[in-house]
């Protein structure tokens, strides 16, 4: 899953923000899950107009950065709008259609993540130092909660 990818669902997020798409869920399938895809933006318009509104705004941030989906479905109908960018799918759904299909439950072992997640760069792990003590190798908390939450596990 690219930095490419991470920065263009967050477009697609920012998007949905800005067009008030209600209950936004971004899931990073699991590779062993047999998605088609590496994450899924979800939300929800509050009728048909917004609906599409989101799906244009969605389609234009990304245009403007020379990304157009793959194919887009429903979007006359405006009851789930699926925009398909390969590495990633946008469905915009009506509340009704939402909870009817449920994506959350039935992608139950993708990751939750946050717009925020989104900007985040990956953590790589580097490999601990030979001779180095396992305890040394442990990052150090940041914060009273981990600090707190360390001493519990040792």
């Amino acid at each position: 899953m690219s930095k490419e990818t991470r920065q263009q669902v967050a477009m697609a997020v920012s998007a949905v923000e800005n067009k008030k798409g209600e209950e936004l869920a971004i899931l990073e399938m699991d590779k062993n899950s047999g998605a088609f895809t590496d994450y899924f933006v979800v939300c929800t318009g509050t009728n048909p107009r917004q609906i599409q509104a989101i799906s244009d705004e969605v389609q234009k941030r990304l245009s403007e950065a020379g990304v157009r989906p793959n194919a887009v479905e429903g979007y006359t109908q405006a009851e789930w709008v699926l925009l398909d960018f390969v590495d990633f799918v946008v469905h915009i759904f009506s509340e009704r259609a939402r909870k009817f299909y449920d994506l959350e439950r039935l992608w139950k072992s993708a990751a939750k993540l946050t717009p925020a997640d989104l900007a985040k760069k990956r953590a790589v792990k580097k490999p601990a130092k030979k001779g180095a003590s396992p305890r040394a190798a442990k990052p150090r908390p940041k914060t009273a909660h981990q600090k707190i939450t360390r001493r519990k596990t040792r």
